[in-house]
């Protein structure tokens, strides 16, 4: 994860839910009070997101907490155990709470689900990769989630890879048609993704010379006739539908990857909580 830019998020984060000051906090607490907390998982997962941590109070313009962390990222946490404690200035502490857990609580949910989808698979010749359906400015956390649960990435963004889905195609006039006008100004360092709905397409992006071919919203038994027809040289992608309870169906299937939007797109997030180490008096 490029920390300069999720930083620069977490200030973002933390201007709308922090603004001007806290007032609970600041009312309570002086600078100087000092105190020690837990951020423990209230249910069982895979935890992502412990930078954030650290992270948060730096964007927030306190780097003294000291953070322990007992748990690593993409490691599984049981219900009740710490993931990492922290000490430093209460008001730090209490005016970043939110922002922290709800980084924390999203990633190790993502993080989690995608645990679960590669369980659920159970086949080691094929990758889970993410999608670009995440939430504006959570991209950079919800992606990072992914491989912290064992997933891949796909194209971060619209930018860094060509992906000619069937708009591009019926704008263009066709297969052959969009990845010749794509190579005519693309560099040698970019990959060029079709995608493909029907055999026909399937033999017109293989005779085209792309790098990758996704297999659209197809059954396990028809892409594994259709893998037939794609050299080894050509990755292949199955997509479009695949859910957590269907997985397990493309189970040697034959592709490389196998991109879900649901790793990112409504996850639960993962229950933690910070919680101060000092009983409460009075």
């Amino acid at each position: 994860m490029n920390r300069l830019d999720a930083k620069k998020r977490i200030e973002q984060f933390l201007l709308e839910d922090v603004g001007s000051g806290d007032l609970s906090t600041d009312l309570v607490f002086g600078e100087r009070r000092m105190g020690r907390g837990v951020f423990t998982a209230k249910e069982s997962g895979v935890v992502c997101g412990i930078d954030m941590i650290s992270l948060t109070y730096e964007a927030y313009g306190d780097d003294s907490v000291v953070v322990t962390p007992y748990k690593r990222e993409g490691q599984r946490v049981r219900k009740g155990e710490d993931i990492a404690e922290v000490f430093g200035r209460v008001s730090t502490l209490l005016s970043c709470e939110r922002v922290i857990l709800n980084l924390m609580q999203l990633m190790s949910g993502v993080s989690t689900l995608t645990a679960e989808y590669i369980q659920e698979l159970d086949d080691p010749t094929i990758r889970i990769c993410d999608t670009r359906k995440t939430y504006p400015g959570l991209r950079i956390f919800e992606k990072y989630a992914v491989t912290c649960g064992g997933g891949y990435n796909h194209r971060y963004a619209l930018y860094d890879g060509v992906m000619l889905k069937d708009n591009h195609i019926a704008f263009a006039g066709g297969i052959d048609r969009a990845v010749s006008l794509v190579r005519q100004k693309l560099g040698h360092m970019v990959k060029i993704e079709v995608e493909t709905e029907t055999e026909e397409q399937v033999m017109q992006a293989v005779e085209a010379g792309v790098d990758v071919i996704m297999f659209d919203n197809r059954s396990p038994f028809r892409i594994k006739q259709l893998q037939k027809l794609v050299p080894e040289s050509i990755i292949t992608e199955a997509s479009g539908g695949i859910r957590l309870d269907t997985i397990a169906a493309f189970k040697g299937c034959g592709v490389n990857y196998i991109s879900v939007g649901a790793l990112t797109n409504g996850v639960k997030p993962l229950d933690i909580s910070f919680n101060s180490t000092e009983s409460a008096k009075g």
